[in-house]
């Protein structure tokens, strides 16, 4: 048996699931403290499911924890960013397309290193150690914390970076290391900004599993944790402590995989529509569909494994204004406290739920508060949320066929007809928490995204031996092995480098491996 919580900015869900069976479920504000609003969810669920702790074998939580840390600006440390590759690569230093509030938070304290590999591994220059220890004593002296290193084509070859947090380490034995070969994808500005970011999270990161392994332990909950990663899989609390970036969109992908496994369906575009805002993303055998370009986060360009989902305003507690004879839904949102400022539950502020309700189309609250209403004014609403939906599907969309439209989360009461584009709308049992279901069934996954010279090897020994490391570190980082299958592959001839080079790109994935 394990549990699913989804802390997110409305609401904090947590699922009880018997392998694939849910014994029983929760919804409940997020609260400012979220260890609290944590314990609150897992009390709940715990007495609703009247099951014995001793038979819980792990705890899968998804946070925004990080995401909104980066968007607000706050609670960020200063980094030093350390790039090998000179003589190359001076041109465009770390942080240069940055916003500058975000530069400036991280103190844009940059280090240019001689060192960094071509695609195919050769050294463009040899590291200089000397100059790794100058800039050790340079962080030292202004007190950083958090250092970000990343090399030129380090997903190819990573010594360098590896060489650089040894002397790190044995200079600042208290500062955090991040190296950029462990976090993105090729590309060295979109990777060097995912790890400098990931730097400025460390110790963030620290805090918020300290506060899960807090709340776990006050319930008397002795099991393994795991943190949802923004690709469906999951990470260990240890790992999620070293690479918070990688939970970045975890919470729309807990609910797509939460949308998966309620429906049934492999291919499908997915609308998860909660208490501030709705997210649209494509389905590709029961995982998102990843990114293609660079995404940026907070304003910074990054490549790390992404879904490709499109956000926008459109929530349960979402306000609606009258403007210019028309309405206004959002973007702004009463989120947490809907069930104490909207007008059915009692509060004096109008929100897309009041309009659902006045419409007669949801039982929920009192309909009484919502009766004086202008009908015009409703149906013009009614009709806002629809297109809003209809536009956002249409938008993620890759094709004019009609395809299937799974609707989640706790804000899909707003939908109340036929979606355009859609072969069939599927409104799944226990939408609400797809979310926390998805963070319940999440597989542990591996990935790699390497360069092949042709000129030694065939196309299919490329592939297998891609296949075979994405395999090995699924394994690695917990899976079944009786369990992996690799469910993406991608192989990308590289025109303009010599040697006849192609980017291979593998994905595998496999059950938990449960002590």
């Amino acid at each position: 048996m394990r549990i699913g919580i989804d802390v997110g900015g409305t609401n904090t869900d947590a699922v009880l699931m018997d392998g694939t069976e849910v014994v029983g479920w929760t919804k409940t504000p997020t609260t400012p403290d979220v260890g609290r609003g944590i314990v609150t969810a897992l009390e709940d669920l715990l007495a609703q499911a009247s099951v014995s702790k001793r038979a819980i074998n792990g705890v899968m939580i998804g946070t925004t924890h990080f995401t909104n840390a980066v968007v607000e600006r706050s609670r960020l440390l200063q980094v030093a960013a350390v790039r090998l590759g000179l003589p190359a690569t001076e041109a465009l230093p770390p942080m240069v397309d940055w916003p500058a509030d975000l530069a400036d938070v991280l103190g844009r304290h940059i280090y240019l290193v001689q060192g960094g590999h071509e695609f195919d591994g050769r050294e463009i220059a040899p590291l200089d150690e000397a100059e790794l220890h100058r800039v050790a004593a340079d962080v030292r002296a202004k007190g950083l914390r958090s250092i970000a290193v990343s090399s030129v084509f380090s997903p190819v070859n990573a010594s360098m970076e590896e060489r650089a947090a040894e002397i790190f380490r044995e200079e600042l034995p208290a500062a955090y290391v991040s190296l950029s070969s462990q976090i993105g994808r090729l590309g060295l500005l979109e990777r060097e900004n995912a790890t400098i970011m990931n730097a400025s999270l460390q110790d963030l990161a620290r805090r918020v599993v300290d506060s899960f392994r807090d709340a776990l332990d006050h319930l008397g909950l002795d099991v393994p944790f795991y943190i949802s990663q923004n690709d469906g899989t999951l990470m260990s609390a240890d790992y999620a402590e070293r690479y918070p970036v990688l939970t970045f969109a975890s919470g729309p992908t807990n609910s797509m995989r939460g949308a998966a496994f309620l429906s049934g369906l492999q291919e499908a575009m997915v609308v998860d529509i909660g208490g501030t805002t709705s997210d649209v993303g494509m389905l590709i055998h029961g995982f998102p569909r990843e990114a293609s370009v660079a995404v940026e986060i907070g304003g910074v360009r990054t490549n790390f494994r992404m879904p490709d989902v499109l956000s926008f305003g459109l929530g349960g507690g979402s306000l609606v204004r009258g403007v210019d004879g028309g309405v206004r839904i959002g973007p702004d949102s009463v989120g947490y406290r809907l069930t104490e400022e909207g007008r059915v539950f009692g509060g004096d502020r109008l929100t897309t739920t009041d309009i659902v309700v006045a419409a007669g189309l949801v039982d929920l609250g009192d309909r009484a508060r919502v009766a004086d209403l202008d009908p015009a004014m409703v149906a013009s609403a009614v009709d806002e949320i629809q297109r809003m939906v209809d536009v956002a599907v249409d938008r993620m969309k890759t094709s004019a066929a009609a395809i299937p439209v799974v609707l989640v989360g706790g804000g899909a009461i707003l939908i109340s007809r036929e979606i355009q584009g859609a072969s069939e709308i599927v409104k799944p049992t226990r939408a609400p928490v797809a979310n926390a279901i998805g963070a319940a069934i999440a597989q542990v996954g591996g990935e790699v995204d390497r360069v092949f010279a042709l000129e030694g090897m065939s196309r299919d020994q490329a592939l297998t031996a891609a296949k075979e490391e994405a395999t090995a570190k699924a394994v690695a980082a917990g899976a079944n092995p009786a369990t992996v299958q690799v469910v993406d592959v991608e192989d990308v001839p590289l025109s303009y480098l010599p040697g006849n080079a192609v980017r291979v790109r593998v994905k595998a994935v496999g059950d938990l491996l449960m002590a």
